[in-house]
C-alpha cells in the first residue's frame, strides 16, 4: 500500500510540474527570441534531465561521504547514467509516436509528425493559418547524430581499460563537445509559434514579469526532482520485495521514473501540435545525458560496463540510428497513401528495443 501511495504522489507531482514547466519555458524562450531548437533541445531538455542526473551523483557521493558500499554505489551510478539515454532513445520515442496517434483528432497535422511544405496545396492541413506543422528535421537530426557519436564513444571507453589521464582528456572532450552543441543549437530552428500569453501561476495583469516566469520554471523543476525521487524510492522498495539487484533497478526502473518529465512534456507538446519542441525535448536530453553525466561517471566511477550495460547501449544506438537514418533519407518517409510524411511508426518501434 505504501508503494502505491508513493507512486501516485510522484506521478501527480511530475504531471503538474511538467505542465507548469512547459508553460514557463515557452514564454521565456519567446522573450529571449530563441528558436524552437533552443527551447526544446536546450532549455527544456536540460531542465527536465536534472532529476535523473542527480541519481548517479548522489549515489557516488554517498559512498564517499556517508560510508556506503562503493561497489554498489558504482553499480547504481553507472546503471543510472546509461539507463537514462536508453529510455530516451527507446521508450520516449515510442511515447512521441503513440501521442501523435492518440491526439490525432485535435492536431492540425493529424498523425503525421511532419510534411513537405510543397504539399500545402494538395494537403491544406499541412499549413494552418499562421502555423507551420513541419518539424525542424535539421535540428532533430543533429541532436541524434551528436548522441550517437557521444554515447558510442562513452560506451567504448567502458569496455577497454584507459589510464586516468586519458579519462580526464575524454571528459574534457565530452564537455567541450556539449558546449559546442549548445552554441550551435541556441538559435537554430524556426521561431516559436503561439507563445502562451498567460503564466499559469500568475494572475496579476498580463504579460507576467520575467522573474515570475523564471520562478515558475524553477518551482516546476523542484516538483520534478521531488516527484522523481519519490518515484525512485517507490521503485526501490518494490525491487526489494521482488529481490532484484541494485544494478538492474538503476539501469531500467530508476530511469523509467526519472525520464517521466521528458515524456510528459513531449506528450503535452505533441497534443498541441508543437512537434519540434516535443522531439527536441527528447533528443536534446539524449545529447545531455550522453555527455555531462557520462563525464561524471568516467571520472568518479570505475566505468567498467557489465554485459547488460553494453547490451542496453547497443539497443539505444540502434533505435537512435534508425530514427536518424529515417530523418536523413530525403528528410521524409514515403507514406502508403503517397504523401511524404514522417509516420508515428518510426517512433513506435522504440518500444521494441525497450522490451527486448
Amino acid at each position: 500500500m505504501r508503494v502505491l501511495i508513493e507512486f501516485a504522489a510522484a506521478l501527480g507531482a511530475i504531471v503538474v510540474a511538467a505542465s507548469l514547466f512547459t508553460n514557463a519555458v515557452e514564454i521565456l524562450g519567446g522573450r529571449l527570441n530563441l528558436g524552437q531548437g533552443a527551447v526544446g533541445s536546450v532549455l527544456a531538455a536540460v531542465g527536465t534531465a536534472l532529476p535523473e542526473t542527480t541519481i548517479p551523483i548522489v549515489a557516488v557521493l554517498a559512498a564517499v561521504f556517508a560510508g556506503r558500499d562503493p561497489e554498489t554505489a558504482g553499480e547504481i551510478g553507472i546503471g543510472a547514467i546509461l539507463g537514462a539515454p536508453f529510455m530516451l532513445a527507446t521508450l520516449a520515442m515510442f511515447v512521441v509516436g503513440a501521442s501523435a496517434l492518440i491526439f490525432r483528432r485535435r492536431r492540425v497535422q493529424g498523425t503525421e509528425i511532419r510534411c513537405r511544405e510543397t504539399s500545402v496545396d494538395e494537403f491544406p492541413w499541412c499549413k494552418a493559418p499562421g502555423k507551420s506543422v513541419n518539424i525542424d528535421a535539421d535540428t532533430i537530426g543533429r541532436d541524434i547524430l551528436f548522441f550517437l557519436v557521444f554515447f558510442g564513444v562513452a560506451a567504448g571507453v567502458g569496455v577497454v581499460e584507459l589510464l586516468f589521464s586519458l579519462k580526464v582528456v575524454l571528459a574534457l572532450l565530452l564537455i567541450s563537445a556539449y558546449a559546442l552543441y549548445v552554441r550551435r543549437t541556441l538559435y537554430s530552428g524556426e521561431s516559436l509559434e503561439e507563445v502562451p500569453e498567460r503564466l499559469t501561476l500568475w494572475r496579476i495583469g498580463s504579460p507576467p514579469p520575467t522573474w515570475a516566469v523564471v520562478g515558475q520554471g524553477l518551482l516546476a523543476l523542484s516538483f520534478m526532482i521531488v516527484g522523481a525521487e519519490i518515484f525512485v524510492d517507490a521503485v526501490e522498495h518494490g525491487a526489494e520485495v521482488a529481490e532484484l539487484p541494485a544494478g538492474l533497478v538503476a539501469l531500467i526502473l530508476a530511469p523509467l521514473a526519472t525520464e517521466l518529465p521528458e515524456k510528459i512534456n513531449s506528450v503535452i507538446w505533441i497534443r498541441d501540435g508543437k512537434d519540434t519542441l516535443a522531439l527536441g525535448n527528447v533528443t536534446g536530453a539524449m545529447v545531455f545525458q550522453s555527455t555531462v553525466p557520462v563525464t561524471f561517471g568516467v571520472l568518479f566511477t570505475r566505468w567498467e560496463l557489465a554485459p547488460l550495460n553494453v547490451f542496453s547501449v547497443i539497443l539505444a544506438l540502434i533505435s537512435g540510428g534508425f530514427v536518424y537514418v529515417t530523418l536523413r533519407r530525403a528528410k521524409t518517409l514515403l507514406a502508403p497513401d503517397g504523401r511524404r510524411n514522417l509516420q508515428p511508426a518510426v517512433f513506435l518501434l522504440g518500444a521494441v528495443f525497450a522490451v527486448i
